[in-house]
């Protein structure tokens, strides 16, 4: 069993568990479930970076990362850095989250916020609305094409923003539909945690241009994002490149200046 399947066979029990402490309803009637969403699709069309800059403490490949700087300062410090939208680690056992952070998260910031997370089920949907995010996010490598096209359905009936992940073409291939808005591709094999741009380059042209592409992992350098521009990709996911430094909004502003420059 590798890690994504630990993962995953660990989700099911946590979302059972979750079921039966908080009932769809008690979701239904937070204060956020009505807010008006923030596309991440439609800014980042807008701009001419294209970056979703992360919040992660720690992940399976690298553990700790950065345990130290509050969600808070880290998302106002992206904001004022001028990302187009900050994804959210909310999964605690693998990567130290939770939906907690994203609460906070909204209560920081206006920008299109992302819930990060490993999504099996409807009901993580509902808590992603409930909890102030934008956009969710689906793995094809994990989803049947019939469960990519059900929870993407139910996340636009939400006015949730959808980014599916693929790592390579046949994921592609059975997942392209019109319930998506986003298409990114990880570059990191997840089953050896092998990280190449090279999968960006090899899948841009099998993306419709109807869907943003986004290429996800492994960008740590404006070369990487200069380099994969020209393939189409208007969004670029950056997790650990600003998160392993004590300041991470003051690292991406800098990241950010020197792109544009």
């Amino acid at each position: 069993m590798n890690i994504l399947d630990r993962i995953i066979a660990d989700k099911y029990k946590e979302v059972e568990l979750r079921k039966s402490l908080i009932p769809i309803h008690q979701l239904e009637n937070s204060v956020l479930f009505d807010r008006k969403g923030n596309s991440l699709a439609d800014t980042l069309r807008k701009s001419d970076t294209g970056i979703i800059a992360e919040h992660k403490r720690r992940s399976p490949s690298k553990s700790i990362i950065n345990q130290t700087v509050s969600v808070q300062d880290v998302a106002t410090g992206y904001e004022n850095a001028g990302v187009c939208g900050m994804s959210v680690l909310t999964d605690g056992k693998y990567f130290g989250g939770s939906l907690d952070d994203l609460l906070l998260a909204r209560a920081s910031v206006k920008m299109p916020l992302l819930r990060k997370e490993f999504i099996i089920d409807e009901y993580q949907l509902l808590e992603a609305k409930a909890y102030g995010a934008d956009v969710i996010l689906l793995i094809a490598a994990v989803l049947s094409k019939d469960e990519i096209k059900t929870l993407s359905e139910f996340a636009k009936k939400l006015s949730l923003d959808v980014l599916l992940e693929v790592h390579n073409l046949e994921e592609l291939e059975k997942s392209i539909m019109p319930s998506l808005d986003m298409l990114g591709v990880n570059n990191r094999n997840l089953k050896t945690f092998e990280v190449s741009i090279d999968i960006s380059k090899e899948l841009s042209k099998h993306i419709p241009d109807d869907f943003v592409k986004v290429s996800e992992s492994g960008i740590s350098n404006i070369e990487a994002i200069k380099e994969l521009q020209p393939y189409g990709y208007k969004g670029f996911l950056i997790g650990e490149n600003f998160m392993k430094t004590e300041n991470p909004g003051s690292s991406a502003v800098e990241f950010i200046k020197a792109l544009q420059r």
